[in-house]
């Protein structure tokens, strides 16, 4: 099974490249958080449901990406 490596650098689907800076617990739903700054612009921090960090791309949506997940370490 695939996890999430803090530290990592990951490709987005879209070509955009990020670190995962921790994973984090929600207060609310104790959900797994993936923390992560983008490696462009102006570095913004993000979020995301780990769950969704690890999806797979929804080829229906967008059938002529090649990467297999959202996310990938490079």
């Amino acid at each position: 099974m695939r996890d999430v490596v803090v530290g990592g650098k990951y490709r987005h689907f879209k070509n955009r490249e990020y670190v995962v800076l921790c994973v984090a617990k929600d207060c609310d739903t104790l959900d797994d958080i993936v923390v992560y700054k983008a490696l462009y612009g102006n570095e913004d921090i993000w979020t995301r449901k780990k769950d969704d960090f690890l999806s797979k791309v929804d080829k229906k949506k967008y059938p002529d990406i090649v990467q297999e997940y959202r996310f990938e370490l490079i």
